[in-house]
C-alpha cells in the first residue's frame, strides 16, 4: 500500500490484509517519522518544525527546543487518539501511532539536506528530494 502516514488509514489497512506498506510523505507532526523508525532525536541538538532554529543552536533555543518537544507528545498524543482508536478496532488490539507507523516497510522523504539539517537516519528512509521541484526560467 503506498500511503501517506499523516492520515493512517492505509497503513491500518495494509495491517488488516498483512501488506508491506509504503510511505510516501515530507514529514509528519510530531515527530512520529522519527519515533517510529527508531531515528535519533534528541531535542538539545534536532531543532523542532517551525521554530527557525538551526543545527547550531544556543543554550536558550535548546532550552526552548525541549519544551517544544515534551508540549508536543501531549499535543500530539491527543490530536491522533481517533485514529489510535480506530486502528484498536479493526485490528482488534490496542495499538499506539507509533506502534502503527513502525510497521511501515519503506520510508520515501520528500526532503533533501540542502533545504533540511542533516540527521542520522535507518536504512528504510530513502531521501528523494528535488521531486517537487520545477523548472527555473
Amino acid at each position: 500500500v503506498l500511503t501517506d502516514p499523516i492520515v493512517p488509514c492505509g497503513q491500518i489497512l495494509a495491517l488488516h490484509l498483512s501488506i508491506p506498506s509504503v510511505f510516501f510523505l515530507r514529514g509528519l507532526p510530531c515527530s512520529f517519522d522519527l519515533q517510529a523508525t527508531q531515528c535519533p532525536d534528541p531535542p538539545s541538538y534536532v531543532p523542532r518544525t517551525f521554530t527557525d532554529n538551526s543545527d547550531h543552536m544556543t543554550f536558550i533555543q535548546r532550552v526552548e527546543n525541549f519544551f517544544l518537544k515534551s508540549s508536543e507528545s501531549f499535543l500530539c498524543n491527543f490530536a491522533y487518539l481517533p485514529f489510535e482508536l480506530l486502528a484498536s478496532d479493526v485490528l482488534h488490539r490496542p495499538i499506539t501511532m507509533k506502534e502503527l507507523l513502525s510497521h511501515g516497510s519503506i520510508w520515501l522523504k520528500r526532503m533533501d539536506f540542502i533545504f533540511e539539517y542533516p540527521m542520522p537516519v535507518m536504512p528504510n528512509i530513502v531521501f528523494i528530494g528535488g521531486i517537487n521541484c520545477g523548472k527555473e526560467e
